[in-house]
């Protein structure tokens, strides 16, 4: 090698060297800057056993500072804002019903991050993994625990626009039967058969093994559709429907409602739906919710808002009586026993 080789070859070096340098200085002062604006103190959170058949406990994704940010969290049923109970097992999008769960994860790799659906015994322990074709946002159980559903944008990051696309993907978690894409399902509209290529589904929550609800989109409009696994249909019920949560008694939905007026970045309020009438009716809270919300129990809304540490969780009365309050702060996706 000549002696000009030897010294390109230096150069180059040099430079990634300190490229690197300089991108681990900047890494870790955006660590401490991060640190230093995070709010102080915070819920106290201890590792120990958590287990998902237990019912007197609530389940959460734990939203608070330190080495437990982000694990399946365990809580008192009776005291949400109680000792908090640390899994070990993190999750982006969590939700579990009869023992089972599904955990939406982040695998971090070296040049990028890639995402897994785990589905998890009551114990927590993983039983399959299946890899995800986007960035996690919805996940649900059905009341027996034998079907589970989950969302992920495939293109996009947020409902608030139009430009994203979703995958949704339901699976026996016994037969281990996947159906990687509601989109192939048969759709339609006011008794009309739709076929278009901008149809986007998401939001699944469950009457049973075999039927659920969600959200579809196509040309400009939302519907919430009535889905069956066995005949895979969607047929459309009602418009202007976002993210719908099944009550526990199976005769209301939650959801987002886009409102007129509101700002495009912040469109939805929280609205309930009476399946047997059809009548929608707002809730109390009428702030920007863009959440699936829960059901505490057949009354009680509970679902997650910006807050200091990323998330809190608020509860409002389903019958749009009272006001919202703060349940519980640092915490996300949370799960109540039945």
């Amino acid at each position: 090698m000549s002696r000009s080789a030897r010294l390109s070859l230096l150069l180059v070096a040099v430079l990634v060297l300190g490229g690197v340098a300089v991108g681990a200085t900047l890494h870790a002062a955006g660590r401490a800057a991060r640190k230093e604006h995070a709010p102080a103190g915070g819920p106290a959170v201890a590792s120990g056993a958590v287990r998902l058949d237990d019912p007197r406990r609530v389940f959460f994704r734990t939203m608070a500072w330190g080495p437990h940010r982000d694990e399946i969290t365990a809580v008192p049923a009776d005291r949400p804002t109680g000792p908090r109970t640390a899994s070990g097992v993190r999750c982006l999008r969590f939700h579990a019903a009869a023992g089972t769960g599904i955990c939406l994860q982040a695998v971090r790799g070296a040049l990028r991050d890639t995402y897994r659906a785990v589905i998890l015994d009551h114990r927590l322990r993983p039983l399959h993994r299946y890899d995800l074709a986007g960035t996690p946002t919805r996940a649900r159980v059905s009341p027996s625990g034998r079907t589970v559903a989950w969302t992920v944008f495939v293109s996009g990051d947020s409902y608030a626009g139009t430009a994203f696309s979703t995958r949704t993907s339901i699976v026996d978690t016994r037969g281990r039967h996947l159906d990687a894409n509601l989109e192939t399902y048969a759709l339609t509209v006011g008794g009309r058969a739709v076929h278009a290529a901008d149809i986007n589904v998401w939001g699944v929550t469950f009457a049973d093994d075999t039927h659920f609800y969600a959200t579809v989109a196509t040309a400009g409009k939302t519907y919430l559709v009535r889905g069956d696994r066995t005949t895979r249909t969607l047929r459309a019920l009602h418009p202007n429907v976002e993210c719908p949560s099944l009550s526990p008694d199976g005769t209301r939905l939650a959801y987002k409602k886009r409102v007129k007026g509101a700002d495009p970045d912040a469109p939805w309020r929280l609205y309930v739906l009476d399946l047997r009438t059809l009548h929608e009716s707002a809730t109390g809270e009428h702030r920007n919710v863009d959440d699936q919300a829960a059901w505490r129990d057949d009354h009680t809304l509970v679902y997650s808002l910006p807050g200091d540490f990323g998330s809190d969780l608020w509860t409002v009365p389903a019958d749009g009586s009272g006001a919202p309050h703060r349940l519980v702060t640092a915490a996300l996706a949370p799960v109540f026993p039945r």
